[in-house]
């Protein structure tokens, strides 16, 4: 049954960015992609619900529950900030994504058939795990609006001004400070489940995904340090937040 509800929030989703890019083909606004995505967000959660029921933990112990997890918080940031800050067509960016993590989940092999209950499972380990994953999700996120940016400056440099895409974009302003709350409010999530991580209990040294993880912290505390201090052009600012988040994705291969 789970396995069918993220089968069908996949399919919401991909329906969803279609519809969307042909309404931007056509010249105009999306104007259901939000609620496509909204019933996505419906099923993840309850894909979420039934394994995490099933695992009596949070449903993050194999590949293809991250990966459902990260796609899940990816939605729930862009519900919660793409029609607030009216970034239009953040959820046309988003919806691919969605799709790439979610197919890429029901893999073979990425979710075990027949989930076991977790055993001596910890507060702190739990919250750790939450967290850091929930971070990536507003850091994708980030990196979604890094690259509508990246696609704005491209169609400004190239005069394509009379575009469906261009005239649906929003402004230069909105896109980078979408970019930096996105970003500030990741890494204030990472730093929260590292936190809980150099909590839990550990059998001798630190585990290698929480190396990796701290060094994917360091490098957006790096980024937003640099900004705040000297500032940053809008391209630069986007690349380093697509480029940073592609980049920290390492970290779940030491899961």
């Amino acid at each position: 049954m789970d396995r069918y509800l993220l089968i069908f929030s996949t399919l919401l989703a991909a329906v969803g960015g279609v519809l969307g890019m042909l309404s931007v083909h056509r010249g105009v606004r999306s104007r259901w992609t939000v609620a496509w995505m909204a019933a996505a967000f419906c099923s993840q959660l309850g894909f979420l619900a039934l394994r995490g029921e099933a695992r009596a933990a949070c449903p993050l112990r194999d590949a293809g529950e991250i990966l459902a997890y990260l796609a899940w918080s990816l939605t729930l940031f862009y519900l919660a900030t793409g029609p607030a800050y009216r970034v239009s067509l953040l959820g046309v960016f988003t919806a691919p994504v969605v799709v790439v993590f979610q197919t890429a989940a029901l893999l073979p092999g990425k979710l075990d058939l027949v989930p076991l209950k977790a055993v001596g499972t910890d507060p702190w380990r739990e919250t750790h795990a939450a967290l850091s994953v929930l971070s990536y999700g507003a850091l994708a996120l980030a990196g979604v609006a890094g690259v509508m940016f990246l696609v704005l400056d491209h169609q400004l440099k190239e005069h394509h001004l009379k575009s469906g895409l261009f005239r649906n974009l929003p402004p230069v302003r909105e896109l980078l400070k979408s970019t930096t709350r996105l970003l500030w409010l990741g890494t204030l999530l990472l730093t929260l489940g590292i936190a809980a991580g150099f909590l839990m209990p550990r059998a001798g040294g630190f585990h290698s995904h929480l190396i990796a993880a701290v060094a994917s912290w360091a490098g957006y505390v790096l980024l937003l340090g640099v900004n705040a201090a000297r500032g940053m052009t809008g391209r630069r600012l986007s690349l380093a937040a697509v480029g940073l988040f592609l980049l920290s994705l390492t970290v779940f291969a030491f899961v």
